[in-house]
């Protein structure tokens, strides 16, 4: 059995994913309000393990405090966890750091292995995860919102991971207005490029990797459709784009 993935948004207006691997269901992400989250996934909500949460900016961590306050367990660094405000239930908060393993239980047996890292992005402590299920054995990446990634990783079988924009369309968008210059600088040094998302694919073992999500594509500056077919044909693997 393969898990589903399940997104609500991806993207500047609010990113909240969700991997269900047929036993336990891990949302990834709390950039949209709590109520939208809690009914979008409201089949999967009994199952619910936890939420992972790769930083305090409000595209990723709006519905955070709401999720906690209703028992959601949060997973999140330290300095995520000081940037979110109005957290009230701090028993749903799980601190974790970058390179030390983490379990997510249920009913006293390990559903998820966790395995956060060190992500490059202006925020105070941002993460990318590497997630296994112990339901189906599949490794899962989830990578948005860097600009690099640090590490090579063996036997993926998804890979989830930021498309932001491309050098082509976003110098276009520059040249014609739409994005300040000044925005295009500090999108290059804090999201991830069509280039970057081909070189990290070179990089990487994909011979066991069956299908890869693209995610936080960039209205101004990306395309939804360009990325889709490059990443289809360099890999020759199936590409969905959220």
């Amino acid at each position: 059995m393969r898990s589903k993935i399940y997104c609500l948004g991806s993207g500047s207006k609010g990113n909240s994913y969700a991997v269900d691997d047929g036993r336990s269901v891990l949302l990834l992400e709390a950039g949209l309000p709590a109520p939208k989250i809690l009914s979008g996934y409201r089949e999967l909500l009994p199952r619910v393990a936890g939420c992972l949460i790769t930083h305090e900016h409000m595209d990723h961590a709006k519905g955070a405090a709401e999720l906690a306050r209703r028992g959601i367990p949060l997973y999140l660094s330290d300095g995520t966890r000081n940037g979110i405000k109005n957290i009230q239930n701090p028993y749903a908060l799980h601190t974790v750091r970058a390179y030390e393993p983490f379990h997510l239980y249920g009913q006293e047996e390990v559903l998820w292995t966790v395995l956060p890292w060190e992500a490059q992005h202006d925020a105070a402590e941002p993460l990318g995860f590497l997630i296994q299920s112990r339901t189906t054995g599949e490794k899962l990446l989830f990578a948005t919102d860097t600009d690099f990634i640090p590490n090579a990783f063996r036997e993926l079988n998804i890979i989830m991971i930021e498309c932001n924009y491309s050098n082509h369309l976003i110098d276009r968008a520059v040249e014609e207005g739409y994005t300040p210059a000044s925005a295009a600088a500090r999108i290059r040094n804090t999201h991830f490029a069509l280039h970057d998302v081909k070189a990290m694919l070179a990089a990487n073992d994909l011979s066991q990797v069956s299908h890869i999500y693209l995610l936080h594509v960039s209205a101004a500056n990306g395309s939804k459709q360009l990325f889709e077919e490059e990443i289809r044909a360099f890999t020759g693997i199936p590409v969905t784009v959220f």
